[in-house]
């Protein structure tokens, strides 16, 4: 319900926010499970995403097998759509909305937003330092904390990174670490197949 990937190569992955307005619709999960269940492409997602009902707040990040990327920031009111930066293959989203347009909508003060901003600039920075480095060893290596904080909480406060996935979509090869990244291996999941 929080990511996946479908038969077509079709990623999405969801980063819940603190939302300020709620409404009837979709909320982050079901656009999800929505988007993996109707389409193939991420052109396909980005037609429809405006003429959806919205429930919640939420960043959506989308990759295909075409190499094609963007992430949604949206909520009831607003959905902003992100592509990579001029020169650069890549994008990157955590737990709050980034984008100019979606700033009056970011978590208040005081809400826990897993340290979405620190998050944030550790994979936007390490991406940009390897832009021509996409290997499965990067992300794993990124995931896991060796660029910075990513998944590395405390647990004696209750939390934790519950799994972590790697989709290398032009290969059709999926990975996964059941747990924390830092601790845990990343195994090939082979139960899907792939169109």
């Amino acid at each position: 319900m929080e990511d996946g990937v479908n038969e077509y190569g079709l990623a999405a992955g969801l980063t819940f926010v603190y939302p300020k307005i709620k409404k009837a619709g979709l909320n982050a999960g079901m656009l999800v499970r929505y988007f993996l269940e109707k389409y193939r492409t991420v052109k396909d997602v980005l037609e429809k995403i405006k003429n959806l009902p919205i429930a919640s707040a939420q960043t959506i990040t989308l990759a295909d097998k075409t190499g094609d990327m963007a992430v949604i920031e949206c909520n009831p009111e607003k959905v902003k759509i992100i592509y990579p930066e001029e020169n650069y293959n890549f994008i990157v989203s955590a737990n709050n909305f980034n984008s100019r347009e979606m700033r009056e909508y970011k978590n208040p003060e005081g809400i826990d937003d897993w340290n979405s901003e620190e998050r944030y600039r550790t994979a936007y920075e390490a991406l940009k330092e390897n832009k021509n480095n996409c290997s499965f060893e990067f992300a794993v290596n990124l995931l896991s904390g060796k660029y910075g904080f990513m998944c590395q909480y405390d647990r004696k406060k209750g939390a934790d990174t519950v799994w972590s996935s790697i989709y290398i979509l032009n290969e059709n090869k999926i990975y996964r670490a059941e747990g924390n990244p830092s601790r845990k291996k990343f195994r090939e999941d082979k139960r899907l197949k792939f169109k």
